[in-house]
């Protein structure tokens, strides 16, 4: 269980990064868009955090996209 996790973690931070880096943004400018810490982004890219739903909602906020788009297959 704990792998599938860790996989799964880091497929959302490879797409949070990935999408951040299409908008040319930096961990900066999307933590103070977000209100989160520039640390607590870096973390979920790289998958060292399973971040909450409302912090889903809020990196998306600073993405300037859905959760949904987020999370798809």
């Amino acid at each position: 269980m704990y792998i599938m996790e860790n996989t799964e973690l880091k497929t959302l931070g490879q797409t949070i990064r990935l999408k951040r880096e299409n908008l040319g943004l930096t961990q900066n400018e999307v933590a103070e868009r977000a209100g989160l810490d520039r640390n607590y982004i870096g973390m979920v890219e790289r998958g060292e955090r399973n971040p909450s739903y409302l912090s889903l909602i809020k990196i998306a906020k600073g993405l300037n996209l859905t959760v949904y788009q987020l999370i798809k297959p």
